[in-house]
């Protein structure tokens, strides 16, 4: 009984698969046996499966084209007609403007009635040939224009003609770039040969046209006040010299090429009379060259002073103009010229006045020739003798 028991488990191992073997491989289904696959049946039904295939697509095709045929058939037919029915239409109205008895005519029209298709013709054209210039068939032609509107016309292309705007030779255009901030002040010599541009980055650059490439760019480029912005850039009449007017108290003057030649000095802020000063102690807004004599300019500042300059005579101004109200107070100057001839000074005021005087007198008083003193407003003109 105890050998037996031994025996029984190996018949049963020899019989079936070991699950405790499943276990240990990892997968079920051990010891059965493998799926066989017939290679050639799965060849040849797929090919058979694509040659049906291929054969309903053909024959979708020929179905196609058989119905575009029966289309443009039907379409040339109904084309056909449409043509013989004006071929009859000129028919009838050449039998009928031919005919010469009642009789003829009555049965031509009848005989036209009857092949005929579509609705009759108009009254007005039985019997008559088809002229397709008559009003009553295209509707009458546009009337012409009015005699002003002609005129109106011809006065606007006149206008364009004479526009000064299109006489401006502006066909090529290019741009500079100075850089990313405001440019402030723009200066080009007598010659138009160069051009020199300052902004709010206290850069002032220097553009050449004649040597200039494809890139546009300065060939030079400097910061002849530090971190002061530019307010203005102007050559002298010569073009040798370059007055920078810059948010400083100093003004400079550079030459062609950027080199400094001469600086303004600064005056003593805490002196009362700024005409005692050697200079000015707020901040400039201006300047511009003797129109006439080499090397002379003027500057105006937040001081309430206009100073005439020497190139040749950096440390104290030539002279003094100081802008006054009808009271006698403080007046800033916010721009400044010379005249024509050079003999007169004038300044424009916050106030709205426009003040001028005498650059040969030595008394600093506003005067003109006839010895009048005269400050200039807005709209008024007050003079004292």
């Amino acid at each position: 009984m105890e050998r037996s028991g031994p025996s029984e488990a190996t018949g049963s191992d020899a019989s079936g698969p070991d699950p405790q073997l499943a276990v240990t491989m990892g997968f079920t289904g051990f010891g059965k046996k493998a799926r066989t696959f017939d290679l050639e049946a799965m060849f040849e039904q797929t090919r058979r499966t694509a040659v049906e295939r291929s054969r309903k697509t053909l024959e979708a095709r020929e179905k196609e084209e058989e119905m575009s045929r029966e289309k443009e058939l039907r379409q040339n037919e109904d084309i056909e007609p449409t043509s013989s029915r004006s071929n009859v239409v000129r028919d009838c109205s050449k039998s009928s403007s031919r005919d010469t008895s009642s009789s003829e005519s009555e049965e031509s029209s009848d005989s036209s009635d009857d092949e005929l298709i579509g609705p009759p013709l108009p009254p007005k054209m039985v019997g008559k040939p088809v002229n397709f210039m008559d009003e009553d068939i295209l509707g009458a032609l546009p009337p012409p224009l009015n005699e002003e509107e002609e005129a109106e016309e011809e006065e606007e292309e006149e206008e364009e003609e004479e526009n000064p705007v299109h006489k401006i030779p502006d066909s090529h255009e290019i741009t500079l770039k100075h850089g990313t901030k405001t440019v402030s002040a723009l200066g080009l010599d007598p010659s138009g040969a160069r051009l020199v541009t300052g902004g709010y980055d206290y850069d002032v650059k220097f553009w050449d046209f004649a040597g200039m490439d494809a890139s546009f760019k300065a060939f030079r480029s400097l910061q002849p006040c530090e971190c002061h912005q530019i307010k203005s850039l102007q050559y002298s009449n010569t073009g040798d010299m370059i007055l920078v007017v810059s948010g400083s108290s100093q003004a400079k003057v550079i030459d062609r090429d950027g080199f400094e030649v001469m600086e303004c000095i600064k005056g003593d802020q805490y002196i009362v009379d700024m005409a005692n000063t050697k200079g000015h102690t707020a901040m400039l807004h201006t300047g511009s060259w003797h129109p006439k004599i080499k090397g002379e300019f003027m500057t105006c500042s937040n001081d309430a002073t206009v100073r005439t300059w020497e190139v040749e005579n950096p440390k104290k101004q030539k002279s003094v103009f100081k802008p006054r109200t009808m009271q006698g107070k403080k007046v800033i100057p916010t721009t400044c010229t010379y005249s024509r001839d050079g003999n007169l000074i004038a300044a424009a005021c916050q106030n709205g006045s426009i003040q001028i005087w005498d650059r040969n007198l030595t008394n600093n008083k506003l005067r003109l020739s006839n010895g009048t003193v005269c400050m200039l407003w807005a709209h008024t003109e007050v003079c004292v003798m």
